[in-house]
């Protein structure tokens, strides 16, 4: 809810300050390309716009300085047995990794305090405070990417209606009875190949953007996964969880038509 309320914030103010800009800004012969133009110029205010919001909120989500040695602290922490400073670490420092770990490390100290001793129970049930958090962290990484995506799409069929318009006025130009209007024909192709090449630099900066984000949340992403098997390593319920996995796998296999005896 709240990022449509911001998105449709920044539609309208970038619809205003788009018309501003066509009407007193842009030189005369960009104004020939017609009222398409000022579609493609919110569009690429769009663009800006969501790019600087994905910047911050990925180094929000990145946390505070480094991390590897974060992680390594971290990790140091738990095999000591201190998992309320690792806890801490986590609180401290903030972001996606962060606030997955601490999610497992509450978990596991809420277990040790329960005095649950099975540690496959154990690995189960951090295992899934991994998962939750992961669930709700998601979205937040991925926020934006599809309004990226989407506007590279509308851009490109905005510049091709331009375009199409333009070359309409064109060939209503030559048209004309006896010598062609060349006032008309040379604001037809004028209007064609600005709305072009409008389409094109909108569509080129929201690709880019799509991508570079993209593989910025695959990176948070991965560094994530890798980071909550080893603190699960480090609280010694990885072999736990392996076992457990096994357990089911051969399970499945036995009771799977055609695997026994193949």
């Amino acid at each position: 809810m709240k990022n449509a309320t911001f998105f449709w914030i920044v539609l309208i103010l970038a619809s205003v300050a788009a018309w501003a800009i066509f009407e007193y800004l842009l030189p005369e012969f960009i104004q020939h390309g017609g009222p398409l133009v000022i579609v493609l110029i919110v569009l690429m205010i769009l663009v800006v716009t969501l790019v600087f919001e994905r910047i911050l909120s990925l180094s929000k989500a990145a946390g505070r300085g480094s991390s590897v040695p974060f992680l390594r602290d971290v990790l140091d922490r738990a095999r000591a047995g201190d998992v309320q400073g690792a806890i801490e670490l986590c609180e401290a420092r903030g972001g996606t990794m962060a606030g997955i770990l601490a999610a497992a490390l509450h978990r596991y100290d809420a277990l040790n305090a329960e005095g649950i001793q099975d540690r496959r129970v154990a690995a189960d049930e951090v295992e899934h405070a991994i998962d939750e958090a992961k669930t709700l962290e998601t979205p937040a990484l991925e926020r934006n990417l599809t309004a990226l995506s989407t506007i590279a799409s509308i851009a490109t069929m905005v510049g091709l209606l331009g375009t199409t318009i333009g070359m309409i006025r064109s060939f209503a130009a030559l048209a004309h009875a006896g010598a062609p209007d060349a006032t008309q024909l040379s604001l037809g192709i004028s209007e064609a190949l600005i709305n072009t090449a409008g389409g094109l630099i909108a569509a080129i900066l929201a690709i880019v953007a799509y991508n570079y984000f993209t593989t910025k949340v695959d990176g948070i992403t991965q560094t994530t996964e890798e980071a909550g098997a080893a603190l699960m390593h480090a609280l010694g319920l990885r072999s736990a969880a392996h076992a457990r996995t096994q357990r089911h796998v051969g399970a499945s296999a036995t009771s799977a038509p055609g695997i026994v005896g193949a």
